[in-house]
Formats: C-alpha cells, sequence, structure tokens
C-alpha cells in the first residue's frame, strides 16, 4: 500500500507540473490577428499621440490572464535617423520574455541590440491599459517588436499604494 501511495502521489506532482508548465508557456496566448492600421503606433514628438508606423510581417500574440503578455514581431523601413526626429523614445524600456515557441521575439537579443544602440526603444501608447505601456523597439535592420511593460505609476499603484499627483486616476477596484 505504501509504494502504491508512493506513485500515486508522484504521479500526482508530475501531472500537476506538467499542467502548470503548460498553462504557463501554452494555454492563455492567442494569436493577435492584424487590423493593418492600429498594430504598430509610436508616440509622436510633435502631437503626444500615438501614430501608426508602416510595417509588415506581422505576428503577434497576447493573453487575457495578464495584462503584460503582449509580445509583438514586425518589419518596418523607418530609418533610425526618421524615427529619432519624429518618435519619443523611451529610455526605461526593458523587453520582457516571450514563451520559447514564439520564436521572432528573443528578449536577450533584443535588449543587448538596445545596449549596444542597434536598437531604438521608442514609447508606443502610454496607458494602453492603466499603468501599462506599449513599447516598441526598431533595430538598425528594420525588425521590430512591440511589448507591454508596467509604467512608474503602476508600479505605485499596483503595489497598493496611492497614486502620485502626477498619475492619472485609477480606474475604480484597481
Amino acid at each position: 500500500m505504501g509504494k502504491f501511495l508512493t506513485v500515486l502521489l508522484l504521479v500526482s506532482a508530475i501531472g500537476g507540473g506538467a499542467l502548470m508548465y503548460y498553462q504557463q508557456v501554452y494555454a492563455y496566448y492567442e494569436e493577435v490577428t492584424p487590423n493593418g492600421e492600429t498594430d504598430v503606433q509610436i508616440t509622436s514628438l510633435i502631437t503626444g499621440a500615438p501614430e501608426p508606423v508602416v510595417y509588415d510581417d506581422f505576428h503577434a500574440i497576447d493573453a487575457d490572464s495578464s495584462p503584460i503578455r503582449y509580445r509583438a514581431c514586425f518589419n518596418t523601413s523607418a530609418s533610425h535617423a526618421m524615427l529619432t526626429e519624429t518618435y519619443v523614445l523611451d529610455e526605461a524600456a526593458v523587453p520582457l520574455t516571450a514563451p520559447g515557441w514564439f520564436d521572432c521575439f528573443d528578449a536577450k537579443e533584443i535588449g543587448k541590440a538596445m545596449e549596444e544602440g542597434r536598437a531604438l526603444a521608442f514609447i508606443g501608447t502610454e496607458n494602453i491599459e492603466y499603468g501599462i505601456d506599449r513599447v516598441v523597439a526598431i533595430h538598425e535592420d528594420g525588425r521590430g517588436w512591440a511589448w507591454d511593460q508596467i509604467n512608474p505609476c503602476g508600479k505605485i499603484v499596483f503595489d497598493g499604494q496611492p497614486a502620485p499627483a502626477d498619475c492619472p486616476t485609477p480606474p475604480q477596484g484597481i
């Protein structure tokens, strides 16, 4: 009887671990269908509003289980010179990892390219959801990526602190 219970416990632990792994890496993600207009937007230096950027070869995933699971890859013909003269840079951007099966988005490679100046990060859309900004990074060779990350107001409010005066009022329930 003891061996049976031991085997049952081990099988349950392995099955539970496998289920948890599947849920974290595969279960909640869905492919994003591009609409051709607002998929890649960067905040303008002049208007302060997000504007569409010309792109192709767009692939994206998202999940309802977290506001920071959005990841996208695309290509653009926009040069770094044009981008820096037109759009707001994001000096605080840090690429977040994506599931291994979404192989066009390698956070380590993107981060290294940003550190070396081969890729530039821009503010895509501020507060795409309260406390969450969309970031767009573009490599000098035209490859681009987008992801959602928590902004400074979100970090404070999500930790249970009141929103500072320079932050928008959080919606009810946050």
